[in-house]
């Protein structure tokens, strides 16, 4: 997988209290959740709802041994479009993770891709939701990165210096986790036919022409998930041959996002009329290419257009969506004022780049 965090972000600012209770002002996330919370860290949590983020991510930070004895009085804002497909509950989770290892006590490391796993032990793992691990990866390390999510995790940053992208969010409401339980379902029964059928499958590896026999034996619907798969796998690695060998081709990675995109339409279905429409809207007004971000079926898509930028925004917008221009940026980071002792932690937004 391809991502990189963008200049959208969540924010968490605290001062400290005088005991061990965090009393939490989410004003920007008001609709979403209760926009207030507060609660003792050095306690188990309960849940209120199934995705309380900020509480299950106290969790696992205690029980990996977090003391949690300094209470802040915290206020995050941001700027990343809620309900999305724009990794706003990974920011958020990573952002509040990150704050309470720069400001507790406690022998856990502090290092980016234990970040990464402490958020998305907190999301994925402890509602055992579908989910993977890109998001938390690309908020905690930053930077232009392949990552490849199978145990033990690893990232490379690719060095390629990229511009020119715009996030359309359609304003359509998506359904994360149905969605991936969906495609997940389907792909994983494919996977398990090619297992059978192909000793030593891998996925990662397998030619498609060694697979592709086996295709016909297939649901139509497990068919074209897998056959999707496929082409998806390979345009990810020919884009991080380009991207990491300094030979940027702009055209080229134009045509793969796009082609990237017909893939998760028609194969793995999970666009939605709206995106295909400010996709459309992009590329008629200048951009080399775009795609859905994300899971789809609703939410975001973005699109490359270096030297376009501002014409193919005005084109988003005008076919209904709410367009953000966005430069690359690093992972997460945390301050200290002297002043006033408050800590401050950034986490930004993740584009989806295969």
């Amino acid at each position: 997988m391809i991502a990189t965090p963008v200049t959208l972000d969540i924010k968490v600012k605290g001062t400290p209290r005088n005991d061990s209770v965090f009393a939490i002002r989410k004003p920007d996330l008001t609709g979403r959740e209760p926009d207030y919370d507060e609660f003792d860290g050095t306690q188990e949590l309960t849940y209120r709802h199934k995705r309380d983020y900020i509480r299950s991510a106290t969790n696992v930070l205690r029980r990996a041994g977090l003391s949690m004895t300094q209470g802040y009085d915290c206020e995050i804002r941001g700027t990343i479009p809620m309900n999305a497909g724009t990794s706003s509950s990974s920011a958020l989770t990573i952002a509040w993770a990150s704050f309470l290892l720069a400001t507790q006590e406690g022998d856990v490391s502090r290092e980016p891709g234990d970040i990464a796993m402490f958020g998305y032990q907190a999301e994925v793992k402890e509602f055992e939701e579908p989910g993977g691990m890109m998001d938390h990866y690309s908020s905690a390390v930053g930077g232009l990165l392949y990552i490849d999510c199978q145990e033990p995790v690893t990232y490379t940053h690719l060095g390629a210096k990229l511009e020119g992208f715009v996030i359309g969010d359609t304003l359509v409401p998506k359904n994360t986790t149905g969605v991936l339980r969906e495609s997940r379902a389907a792909t994983s029964a494919g996977l398990a036919t090619l297992r059978e059928c192909i000793n030593g499958f891998c996925l990662k590896s397998t030619p498609v022409q060694e697979a592709c026999g086996f295709f016909s034996s297939m649901d139509k619907d497990v068919r074209r998930r897998i056959e999707a798969n496929f082409v998806n796998r390979d345009l990810c690695q020919e884009a991080r041959s380009m991207l990491s060998n300094g030979h940027l081709n702009p055209r080229r990675l134009g045509e793969m996002l796009y082609e990237h995109h017909v893939q998760l339409r028609d194969g793995i279905g999970v666009s939605h009329p709206k995106l295909d429409r400010l996709i459309d809207a992009a590329m008629d007004a200048g951009a080399l290419g775009g795609k859905l971000n994300g899971s789809g079926c609703g939410g975001a898509m973005f699109a490359y257009a270096p030297g376009k930028q501002e014409e193919v925004a005005e084109a988003i917008e005008r076919a209904g969506g709410r367009a953000y221009i966005v430069n690359l940026r690093g992972g997460v980071s945390a301050r200290s004022d002297d002043v006033d002792l408050a800590t401050e932690v950034a986490v930004q937004e993740t584009a989806d780049l295969n």
